[in-house]
């Protein structure tokens, strides 16, 4: 039986790019017209999956061209000096790749600032799959990519975990029949979740505590 595939949701599971993401929704909305939003109030909508983000950051409906053209415009030219990994996840990648594990990502951020800020927190290399938001018709909380991964890697949702931060996280992978594992360390609190890299590496690696 093949180790499990492992799916990691990218932002704030993996990296902490709240500066960053906040600081892009306002610049799209600088180049709207509208006010800068505070961080804090960006933050604690960003997750939330019974507002439609489009509405609540840009006054819309849905997301137009020009809102993606904005957004990785403001990513491309600032993610090296704003994002950074968690402290640990470097470490627990390279372990779980070592014993085998087969390592995905599935986030709703777009496919170019993906792979540009995976490369520069030099971790692209060790995942077989990236599934982004342009990838698919339905980003979380629907599963298409967490099916798009599992297809392309051809593993059963028996054989996979997803591991995220959020309740559309959660959702996805409920809906795509795959086990699911919460943490807290991202921009949600959440009373049942792992809170430390360490902790989470506990749950992944038991042997290691042997």
């Amino acid at each position: 039986m093949n180790k499990p595939l492992i799916i990691f949701d990218m932002d704030g599971t993996l990296v902490n790019s709240s500066l960053t993401i906040a600081n892009a929704i306002n610049y799209v909305r600088q180049n709207l017209g509208f006010e800068p939003m505070e961080q804090a109030y960006i933050l604690k909508r960003v997750n939330d999956h019974t507002l439609n983000p489009a509405q609540t950051f840009y006054h819309t409906r849905r997301f137009e061209q020009d809102h993606e053209k904005w957004f990785s415009e403001y990513y491309t030219k600032n993610h090296e000096k704003e994002l950074v990994l968690y402290d640990g996840i470097k470490e627990l990648l390279e372990a779980l790749k070592e014993k085998g594990h087969a390592l995905a990502v599935a986030t709703n951020a777009y496919r170019g600032s993906t792979i540009e800020s995976l490369t520069h927190l030099g971790i692209y290399d060790l995942f077989n799959s990236i599934a982004c938001y342009d990838d698919v018709l339905q980003g979380k909380p629907h599963p298409d990519m967490i099916y798009k991964i599992l297809d392309e890697l051809n593993y059963t949702e028996k054989e996979a975990l997803f591991i995220g931060d959020g309740p559309r996280d959660e959702m996805a992978a409920k809906a795509a029949g795959v086990d699911y594992i919460m943490v807290d360390w991202g921009f949600t609190d959440h009373t049942d979740a792992v809170r430390s890299v360490g902790a989470l590496r506990t749950l992944l690696l038991p042997d290691e505590a042997k």
